[in-house]
């Protein structure tokens, strides 16, 4: 069988990739890929490959035999995501003490001044994005594309929860400390820049499960209301 075009599988995996995020599928549903297929208007093969690179980045799961599946809402798979955000973040900002140019700090800070600390009128996603931009920015400065990498990665695969998060959650004091964060690092002040970092990303057991059945209501509520429309 030959390949697809990689444009095609590019296509199509960007599509899924969006559904997968954010839970189109519902959490350990087998995914259909007939369905998919006339879906997506694609043949078997991309289908095939883009849920296969799925599969290998974590946004979906695959079981020999049959098939691939949504992830499920796991609060450990979480928590130990955001341990592993930390883990990186706080790393690539050691390195960006020595590497970081001043000027591309400013530049981060005049991303926070054009963004503001209120929401306005952005959605919920809009939001995420900012905050996603906000982080891999900071990262960059560390100069190491595969923290960059391994960061993406993760960002996918908890930012639903992250939605939820920012929902509920004071977009005022999440600003405040971004500012905190490039001024600790436009000092040179590696041990306040990674504590401050720590905490910012930092979250609890207990606020993850808060959050994920906090996740699970709106998947399924979502749903019962499109069923009623």
């Amino acid at each position: 069988m030959s390949a697809a075009p990689d444009s095609t599988v590019d296509r199509v995996y960007n599509q899924l990739r969006s559904m997968a995020i954010g839970y189109e599928f519902k959490p350990g549903e087998k995914l259909n890929e007939v369905a998919l297929a006339k879906r997506l208007e694609v043949s078997r093969t991309p289908l095939r490959e883009a849920l296969n690179r799925l599969g290998i980045e974590g946004l979906l799961r695959f079981q020999p035999g049959k098939g691939f599946f949504c992830r499920d809402l796991d609060v450990h798979e979480i928590f130990h995501l955001y341990e592993l955000r930390k883990v990186v973040e706080i790393a690539g900002a050691r390195l960006s003490i020595v590497r970081a140019q001043e000027d591309d700090i400013r530049k981060l800070l005049d991303f926070l001044d054009a963004t503001g600390p209120e929401p306005g009128d952005r959605s919920v996603a809009e939001l995420v994005d900012l905050d996603e931009t906000f982080h891999e920015g900071l990262l960059a400065m560390s100069g190491n594309s595969e923290m960059m990498r391994v960061l993406q990665n993760v960002n996918a695969r908890i930012r639903f929860v992250r939605w939820i998060d920012m929902r509920l959650g004071d977009r005022r004091s999440t600003q405040l400390e971004h500012r905190q964060i490039l001024q600790a690092l436009l000092a040179r002040d590696e041990a306040a820049c990674a504590a401050l970092l720590e905490k910012h990303i930092d979250r609890r057991l207990d606020q993850i499960t808060s959050a994920i059945r906090e996740g699970y209501a709106q998947i399924y509520m979502g749903t019962q209301a499109q069923a009623a429309a």
